[in-house]
């Protein structure tokens, strides 16, 4: 992809912001917390980060690699648009700075341990009585209960402990991480969906109120149909590697060069898939007439399958089956995925004005607003004080 090809993002600059009018002290650190903020400030919010004075968010010290500019990754990918300012909150002169800037602010987020922003004299309660329209959301690991809040809220920990790691993985192996710090982002899409919701609200009555967001809770509330098969009737689910508890062909196959994924969700899609592979009384085979048929007896059709895929290398497949409208695609790396959705003319990345003009290239904000788009104004910053 050439830098030709990045929309810089700047006209976005002129346009209204759909959040223009907030205001946003972020004293969140890592990953949910500024994930959520960065989403606000992408749509028109102004968002001032406390950081640590000397050191700064943890992320700024996670890497390799680094951007142009020499900064981490990963502090990149969710810290855009946004100011930095070192406050030491071990002082009395930060604090006092800190609640002053609260008192004028619109949202406020922070995802400290339990207590200690209380202990500040910044906690949602004694905020309130000063600014009542104040939107405080607090992100926690396990929640404010006395158990909870003893509990380090990580990423990685809240994946083993639950359940995701149970059902990620080859039923032969260990359990399995997901590949990027996915709690994280979910906490940060709920508190993102908390934070506009008492917005909305505040809008009615005038008054702001408290969001609470957990990442254990994010995490069971995102296992979807694995925790409703456990909640509704009882089944826990197990690791099948890339098979589907309910659907299939709905997995990872081997072909004559390659992986292919198939995703088929339907009997048309899988007669289709039957006629593509030059087999078309596969969909009338008793085993395979119906999906649950299919997933009653995966294994034997996953032999039919590949037996069949064997004549062709994946993508040569891909194109066949995406034609006939059958759900198939090849397992592309990251670059592969980002070429992907430039050549779809999704225009992924956005380039930023960094420090000392070097630009940094960043992934763009999913959501298309016809009237307030997402906004890119600036690089990542660098801590300031």
């Amino acid at each position: 992809m050439s830098p030709e090809s990045a929309d810089t993002g700047i006209l976005h600059e002129l346009m209204p912001g759909a959040l223009d009018q907030l205001r946003i002290l972020d004293f969140s650190r890592v990953l949910a917390g500024p994930f959520a903020t960065m989403l606000l400030a992408d749509l028109g919010a102004e968002v001032i980060k406390v950081e640590r004075p000397g050191s700064g968010d943890d992320t700024r010290t996670w890497g390799p690699p680094f951007d142009p500019q020499g900064q981490e990754t990963y502090f990149d990918a969710i810290n855009r648009n946004k100011s930095s300012l070192a406050l030491d909150l071990s002082s009395a002169e930060g604090v006092a700075r800190a609640r002053a800037m609260a008192l004028e602010a619109d949202v406020l987020v922070e995802n400290f341990r339990p207590g200690l922003m209380d202990g500040l004299g910044l906690g949602y309660e004694t905020l309130r009585l000063a600014n009542p329209r104040l939107v405080y959301c607090s992100i926690t690991g396990f929640g404010r209960g006395e158990r909870g809040a003893e509990l380090p809220g990580y990423d990685l920990l809240v994946q083993a402990v639950g359940g995701l790691m149970s059902v990620t993985g080859e039923p032969d192996g260990e359990p399995q991480k997901v590949g990027v710090a996915l709690v994280d982002v979910l906490a940060g899409l709920f508190a993102t969906i908390g934070i506009l919701a008492a917005l909305q609200f505040r809008e009615v009555s005038g008054e702001g109120q408290l969001v609470e967001v957990n990442l254990l809770s994010s995490l069971l509330a995102a296992l979807v149909n694995q925790g409703s098969a456990y909640t509704a009737a009882g089944v826990v689910a197990q690791r099948m590697g890339n098979d589907h508890p309910s659907i299939a062909p709905y997995a990872l196959y081997r072909t004559g060069g390659g992986e292919l994924v198939l995703a088929v969700g339907n009997d048309r899609q899988f007669r289709a898939l039957g006629e593509a592979l030059g087999a078309p009384a596969l969909a009338d085979d008793k085993r395979y007439a119906t999906n649950p048929d299919r997933v009653a007896n995966h294994n034997v059709l996953r032999a039919d399958l590949e037996s069949l895929l064997a004549a062709r290398p994946a993508q040569e497949w891909t194109d066949l089956l995406t034609a006939a409208r059958v759900p198939a695609g090849v397992v592309n790396d990251i670059a592969g995925a980002f070429a992907l959705a430039q050549s779809l003319g999704l225009s992924p990345t956005v380039d930023l004005p960094g420090a000392g003009g070097v630009n940094v290239r960043l992934t763009r904000n999913p959501i298309s607003l016809s009237a307030t788009p997402p906004r890119y104004v600036s690089a990542p910053p660098p801590l300031s004080g």
